[in-house]
């Protein structure tokens, strides 16, 4: 059986010659699109993370803050000022603000805030410490 020129033994179309329907290229421009939306996707799970971490940071800068405050409003640290200024401190010193504090007899309640750098995102924390509810009902020490 005689073969046409331009024509594959097959019967199709030449692989030598250019058609109109040619994928050349077509895997490099799929290559480009998977790296971007890899790219894409990284970028959007470091950004959550960083968002994460500095969620958690606040919170314990917020804790600190709190337990701070509490130990100065039952007179357990002496020449520290009044309870919210040590508060105000302890966040200064984690690199957030402190938004407010409210004393409660010996119960301190704070909130404090903080940014993610990469989003510029504001992360609000509150924390209350003080002695337990029942502490004034206790008549001998034990569990």
């Amino acid at each position: 059986m005689r073969r046409r020129e331009g024509t594959s033994p097959e019967g199709g179309t030449a692989v030598a010659g250019r058609t109109p329907h040619d994928d050349a290229g077509s895997a490099s421009v799929f290559s480009v699109s998977v790296v971007v939306v890899v790219a894409v996707l990284a970028a959007a799970a470091l950004a959550g993370a960083q968002a994460l971490a500095e969620r958690s940071r606040v919170a314990g800068a917020a804790d600190a803050s709190a337990l701070a405050a509490a130990d100065a409003a039952a007179g357990l640290v002496a020449g520290s000022g009044t309870p919210c200024s040590l508060a105000a401190s302890l966040a200064r010193a984690n690199t957030v603000e402190l938004s407010s504090c409210d004393v409660d007899g010996l119960v301190v309640t704070v909130v404090v805030t903080g940014s993610a750098p990469l989003l510029g995102v504001a992360v609000r924390a509150s924390a209350t410490a003080g002695p337990p509810p029942s502490a004034g009902r206790r008549t001998a020490p034990g569990p």
